[in-house]
């Protein structure tokens, strides 16, 4: 078994569905953060089979939004003085701006540039979102 030693401050991005750690890697891109990142791939889980971890050290802000539309199964583990302070369970956010653009090539998000994509969940088991300006509804897929 790898051994990953634990970080005095940072969060652990924990229950992560396999084969989808590395895609939140990019999407937050990690590589350019200049913090000490560890991505650990198919970890043995008790709950879920595998899984995938990341850890990032010195750092604690992270875009829960994001996570939700990607897998609504993490936990953002927040650790101080090597214990964990706070624990978040992300889920898909009723609300998004700006991570996604809408479907139709017609709206204004599209054609503005000024204008910021905003959506409210339209039905959560598809992953779809309603427009707040022309009402398409947009399938989510971060991948």
């Amino acid at each position: 078994m790898i051994e990953v030693a634990s970080i005095k401050r940072g969060i652990v991005i924990d229950h992560i569905t396999a084969g989808k750690g590395l895609l939140i890697f990019n999407k937050l891109n990690l590589a350019s953060l200049g913090y000490p990142v560890v991505l650990l791939m198919n970890v043995p889980s008790g709950r879920m089979g595998k899984k995938d971890i990341i850890k990032i050290e010195n750092f604690v802000d992270v875009d829960t939004a994001m996570l939700g539309l990607i897998d609504s199964s993490i936990t953002v583990n927040v650790i101080e003085s090597e214990h964990v302070t706070n624990k978040v369970r992300v889920s898909i956010p009723q609300d998004v701006k700006g991570l996604f653009t809408c479907s139709n090539p017609r709206c204004v998000t599209n054609t503005d540039s000024y204008v910021m994509p905003s959506f409210r969940l339209h039905d959560k088991k598809s992953c779809s979102y309603s427009c707040e300006y022309c009402e398409e509804i947009t399938r989510v897929n971060l991948a």
